[in-house]
């Protein structure tokens, strides 16, 4: 990776996360002392779900509708959570107050089958209740992730069909998008464009996909892709406010003669993409975009009462 390159989980340094606490299993524990099992099927197996989220000014935004997904996903894979939703916003918040955090802040809320008795793939050899991590930073994005824009390169890994890996599931089990990612890396971007098993556009490794084309928003059909919060709210502000959107079978030529492009996801909100395969995305204007961002920091406002 060149050292102009960018991801779209860029933050700003903080040096208050060195000192963070961090919750395993109903212990807050310093980030220097927080381990789990080799035996826990997360690290054998990457069995397990997790969810990212962020807390706006003392608020965790859309928290039931990704509660919605974390439970739904672990249901599917018959993986117990072991308590309900207001034990984890229990937990949430606990984490958030040790760590004196109020906003600007990101989770990572991980769940495995936990601890096995044997190092082997059968559900059944975890046998001591799941283990539940969360990892709060102060994570701001860089400015420069807006004016620079992330550079992509269509990658040979595709997201597969539902009775290979579902790829709604936010699973552990990320290879697929690291593949993927590195397969971007090697082509000199610095994420990657998956298409689906069709070859029509889907998602990136690491966020939902979207282009603008003469004042039409687009995105994939989400049949084959992380059917994410941020994308969704994206889809239902541009329909509140007139903005045509449509989710849809797309190709490389209607990205590559896109006039803006752009990226969702809960920690860049909206991350804006300079190029495809090389070549620039439109004439560097992107005025749909960044009504859209209004858009979203509003609704952020209205939800939190306070700016982001």
């Amino acid at each position: 990776m060149t050292t102009d390159s960018h991801t779209t989980h860029d933050a700003d340094e903080d040096l208050r996360n060195r000192d963070i606490r961090i919750w395993i299993n109903g212990k807050l524990v310093h980030r220097d002392e927080a381990k789990v099992s080799v035996y826990d099927s997360g690290f054998l197996l990457g069995d397990g779900m997790w969810e990212g989220m962020r807390l706006y000014n003392g608020t965790w935004a859309f928290f039931d509708e990704h509660m919605d997904r974390f439970f739904a996903s672990c249901k599917t894979v018959s993986l117990d959570v072991g308590m309900d939703r207001a034990g984890i916003l229990d937990a949430l918040t606990r984490t958030a107050a040790a760590n004196d955090m109020h906003s600007n802040v990101h989770c990572r809320l991980m769940l495995t089958r936990g601890v096995k008795i044997k190092p082997f793939q059968h559900p059944s050899l975890s046998r001591t209740g799941p283990t539940l991590v969360i990892i709060m930073e102060h994570s701001k994005p860089v400015d420069s992730l807006q004016s620079a824009g992330i550079r992509l390169a269509t990658v040979p890994q595709v997201r597969g069909l539902p009775m290979s890996q579902d790829p709604k599931l936010n699973s552990h089990s990320k290879l697929n998008c690291v593949i993927a990612c590195l397969q971007a890396e090697a082509a000199g971007a610095d994420e990657g464009l998956m298409l689906d098993p069709h070859g029509f556009v889907n998602t990136t490794n690491a966020c939902n996909f979207f282009i603008v084309r003469q004042g039409e928003v687009w995105t994939s059909t989400g049949d084959y892709c992380m059917k994410g919060v941020t994308r969704q709210k994206v889809i239902d502000l541009c329909r509140a406010d007139g903005i045509p959107v449509f989710e849809k079978n797309f190709s490389l030529f209607e990205v590559h003669g896109a006039d803006e492009a752009f990226l969702t996801g809960t920690f860049g909100a909206q991350t804006p993409v300079a190029s495809v395969d090389g070549k620039p995305v439109g004439n560097g204007a992107r005025p749909v975009t960044g009504r859209i961002r209004k858009l979203y920091k509003n609704l952020i406002e209205e939800m939190t009462a306070g700016p982001g």
